[in-house]
């Protein structure tokens, strides 16, 4: 409760990071040829510690990108890519990776009750807050808070932020307070596969 009693209090500070202004869907489209060989030719990548994109809300894509961009977030497999990119561009790529649909996906059986009651409840002995408090009970996050869609999500790329986030190597939650890495610092790496797996399924 703690966690998402300071989300509420810090929610009126991601106004300064996100746009009013919306891009355009169709000069997303042209633009976004180049971003297929990664992120699939709609935004649902094939390749597993890819991120999918498509249906990702508008103010979490432009940010993102905007961090990447100005060398805030570390992305190896991005380096380069929005270098010259304006923020027209940024919000334009975003506008059309929201328009895609997400990509559906069927969870694993494995600990998939724990990675449920984790997800819908957190852990309580540890401060882990539940990831429905902010992603949404059907993992499509917020988009007017900019908080981001996990549904459907790889796994292995799940796994790899949060273990970043963990780690201290992942820092874009610094508008709210370092609160990915609060609730990651709190999760095994067995019980950070275990959410990744219930939100893969998620739909």
């Amino acid at each position: 409760m703690r966690v998402v009693a300071a989300l509420l209090l810090l929610f009126p500070a991601f106004a300064v990071f996100a746009d009013n202004h919306q891009g355009s869907a169709d000069a997303g489209a042209a633009q976004a040829a180049v971003c297929a060989a990664c992120h699939g030719e709609t935004g649902n990548s094939m390749l597993p510690n890819n991120p999918h994109i498509a249906g990702q809300n508008f103010k979490y894509l432009f940010r993102q990108m905007q961090l990447i961009r100005d060398g805030e977030r570390p992305a190896p497999l991005m380096i380069g890519q929005l270098d010259n990119k304006t923020d027209q561009d940024l919000m334009d790529l975003a506008a059309y990776y929201e328009s895609q649909a997400p990509k559906r996906d069927v969870a694993a059986d494995a600990d998939l009750e724990l990675g449920e009651r984790i997800y819908r409840a957190g852990i309580l002995d540890k401060g882990v807050a539940a990831c429905a408090a902010c992603h949404g009970p059907s993992g499509a996050g917020n988009a007017p808070a900019g908080f981001p869609r996990i549904a459907g999500q790889e796994s292995e790329y799940f796994i790899n932020q949060m273990t970043a986030y963990r780690e201290g190597q992942r820092l874009t939650d610094e508008y709210l307070g370092g609160v990915m890495r609060q609730i990651a610092i709190g999760l095994t790496d067995g019980e950070i596969a275990a959410v990744a797996n219930y939100a893969k399924g998620l739909r």
